[in-house]
């Protein structure tokens, strides 16, 4: 007899003070088929460049050792759908009705009504895994009949892959109070938070927001700041889901919106979310009063400040500055990264503890990322062709001297502590260890 999965203890404890507050536990997805249907065309699933799908899983792998060794409990996404399915049956009759929702079938009537009964009649017989593949592929399947006996051509369609799962922190953020799930603002991704959000609320997590349309948030565009919080706007995270935020009980009393900036490369006001697609991209938190950031960004990204009024509402304060200018108000020095570097995932890492993170080694990502560049340049001289001679100098910079972050003497010097990590295949789905990982915990760590 198969074992009955161990019950997880209710997420009630889930909040996030700040990004250097001990990392207690996060939820993953490790990749699997729906990626390699992603890498058949990968600009619509809004990967940035084709990659190796074993690689980069077995990357995925590798990020949920180096985690697990430094005493971060893990958990992958599929077995705790299992593990709440088994002790929730409400859940999984709630998932099987949703099924029904997402398999459709076509071709003669009565091969269709036949198919829908089957359908009907076997999903009793669907295990926990089933059930999650088929709302991770969600499939469909045409009918044609052929002459003779039970010659029946089965055509199965994928209704959008859910590809990029594997960025577990865009669906939703964890604040001081608890999660905000998140509407994705590309049609490709929206049914995830969907799932995300039903697992996490059947978990017992609190959720404080619920996105609703015409709002979109996502996850990277939320960073915890101690006695405030960022919250970033742009292609990702539209205005309506920055007023939802702000009226949500978030648990800080101030919040800066960073409007997403175009890089001074690039002519004309017009930013290329591939470049920093979230606020996670270009600016990120390795410790108390420091930040790690690429300068021509931060000084363009305009920044509004919202406070918490005596009637509890947050109400917008003086004008806006820079989220460099904000920064410096706050007490917190940016260590810079150059335009290649963030480029190549140089912000998207991930805190452990105060001045403790897990990193993409970028020495290894920037050729393929120059590669890329280059290939864009080639296409659009007018708009990419500045940015590329940028990256270049950047790299000539590095060779000379002081080499990538984190393997810098900036980093040594402000005593941070980093586990490098090799994750040159996975981030081609465009994102490091910050993007591949929800926090669901973290131990509150104040001096």
């Amino acid at each position: 007899m198969t074992p009955r999965p161990a019950a997880p203890e209710p997420l009630r404890a889930a909040s996030a003070r700040a990004e250097w507050d001990p990392l207690v536990e996060v939820l993953i997805h490790r990749p699997g088929v729906e990626m390699f249907f992603g890498l058949l065309e990968p600009y619509a699933f809004l990967y940035e460049r084709a990659f190796r799908a074993a690689e980069a899983s077995a990357e995925h792998a590798r990020l949920e050792q180096a985690l697990r060794r430094e005493g971060v409990r893990v958990r992958r996404l599929v077995h705790l759908a299992l593990e709440i399915g088994a002790r929730q049956p409400a859940l999984i009759a709630r998932v099987r009705q949703q099924v029904l929702r997402v398999v459709r079938y076509a071709g003669p009537r009565s091969m269709v009504d036949a198919s829908y009964a089957a359908l009907r009649r076997n999903l009793a017989e669907f295990d926990g895994e089933t059930l999650f593949n088929i709302l991770l592929l969600r499939p469909s399947v045409h009918l044609a009949r052929r002459a003779g006996t039970r010659v029946i051509f089965p055509r199965v369609e994928l209704d959008t892959p859910l590809a990029n799962l594997y960025f577990l922190r865009d669906q939703q953020a964890l604040t001081r109070n608890g999660f905000v799930v998140g509407r994705m603002s590309k049609p490709q991704r929206r049914p995830e938070p969907q799932l995300t959000g039903a697992l996490l609320r059947s978990w017992g997590a609190p959720v404080v927001a619920d996105v609703r349309a015409p709002g979109t948030f996502e996850g990277g565009d939320f960073l915890p700041m101690g006695d405030f919080a960022l919250l970033g706007t742009g292609d990702r995270t539209n205005d309506s889901g920055v007023r939802q935020l702000l009226r949500a009980p978030l648990g800080f009393d101030e919040v800066a919106v960073v409007h997403q900036p175009t890089h001074p490369a690039i002519p004309g006001y017009d930013p290329d979310p591939m470049i920093n697609m979230h606020l996670d991209t270009y600016l990120n938190v390795p410790g108390d009063g420091l930040a790690v950031g690429c300068l021509p960004l931060l000084e363009r990204a305009r920044t509004e400040v919202f406070r918490r009024s005596s009637r509890g509402t947050m109400v917008r304060v003086g004008r806006a500055g820079s989220l460099r200018e904000y920064l410096a108000a706050k007490r917190f020095e940016v260590l810079p990264i150059s335009t290649l570097e963030q480029m190549s995932y140089a912000s998207n890492f991930l805190c452990l503890r105060d001045r403790r993170i897990v990193a993409v080694e970028v020495a290894a990502e920037v050729d393929r990322v120059l590669g890329a560049l280059a290939v864009a340049a080639r296409r659009n001289r007018r708009r990419y062709g500045a940015l590329l001679a940028v990256a270049r100098r950047d790299r000539a910079r590095a060779r000379d001297g002081p080499g990538y972050f984190p393997r810098t003497r900036a980093v040594r010097d402000r005593g941070i502590a980093v586990v490098p990590l090799r994750l040159q295949e996975i981030t081609g789905g465009y994102g490091g260890a910050h993007c591949m990982t929800c926090v669901t915990r973290r131990r509150v760590n104040v001096a």
